[in-house]
């Protein structure tokens, strides 16, 4: 059971980090436009920010600290 779940986590990672990078190189994109939407451009970061911490919640969890 603990494997199928970690197999799942580790898939909505890679589904999480793909949408992180497609955000960044958008933002970027955008940014070097002259005519950029700047309010599109913020929530864009913001979403990119959610997605972040969305992915480090989950690396949380795969990874547990450990204390010795």
């Amino acid at each position: 059971m603990q494997r199928h779940n970690d197999r799942e986590l580790r898939d909505q990672l890679v589904k999480l980090r793909a949408e992180h990078r497609q955000l960044a190189d958008e933002i970027v994109a955008m940014e070097t436009s002259p005519a950029a939407d700047q309010l599109l451009i913020k929530r864009l970061k913001k979403k990119k920010l959610q997605l972040k911490d969305q992915i480090q919640i989950i690396e949380d969890q795969l990874l547990p600290d450990i204390i010795a």
